[in-house]
């Protein structure tokens, strides 16, 4: 499943996104300065929306819950559940996936085929987030039986707003990703 995404998106762009939506976007302190990241990979912090007093509040937050048996909780399955508390959007521009039996693999991009900025339904702890996954779609069903959970814009604002207001989580229609080998 998915162990790295991109997020190179600038604070000015996030800020852009979330206005044409009318989702006020705010942080604590003084204005973050968001590094382009072509490689987020567990542990790397990364931006991370989640909602606040019918808004948004940009975090930055490291990938992965601690997990007791080994490795961080990076991906984690979203049905048949509802998430009232600890809900985030993780904004991204494109996620990797891997194909092959031996090293090295083959090594896949996945971004919007509009080239817009995707918004994966995540989770928080503490200072720790992780990113829903659900069946795959058209796209993504011939190289994993998995995918992250890519909310469509229309159901951000819902996603980060009040827990009886949770949007459904499913895959995307056909064409809505763009894929290209890198390796």
């Amino acid at each position: 499943m998915c162990n790295e995404f991109s997020a190179q998106r600038s604070l000015d762009d996030l800020l852009r996104e979330f206005g044409r939506l009318n989702i006020p976007l705010d942080w604590k302190g003084g204005r973050p300065n968001l590094q382009p990241r072509p490689s987020v990979r567990p542990t790397d912090p990364a931006p991370v929306i989640v909602g606040e007093d019918g808004g948004a509040r940009l975090k930055e937050l490291r990938w992965g819950f601690p997990n007791p048996k080994g490795g961080p909780v990076i991906n984690f399955r979203s049905e048949g559940r509802r998430f009232p508390t600890g809900r985030c959007l993780v904004p991204v521009d494109g996620f990797y996936e891997f194909t092959g039996a031996k090293a090295p693999k083959s090594k896949w991009l996945f971004e919007a085929a509009d080239g817009a900025m995707l918004g994966v339904a995540g989770l928080v702890r503490d200072d720790r987030f992780t990113l829903l996954t659900c069946a795959p779609g058209p796209d993504m069903a011939p190289y994993h039986d998995r995918q992250v959970a890519i909310l469509p814009r229309e159901h951000w604002a819902a996603w980060l707003g009040p827990p009886e207001e949770q949007p459904p989580i499913e895959p995307l229609p056909a064409g809505s990703l763009k894929v290209t080998q890198v390796r």
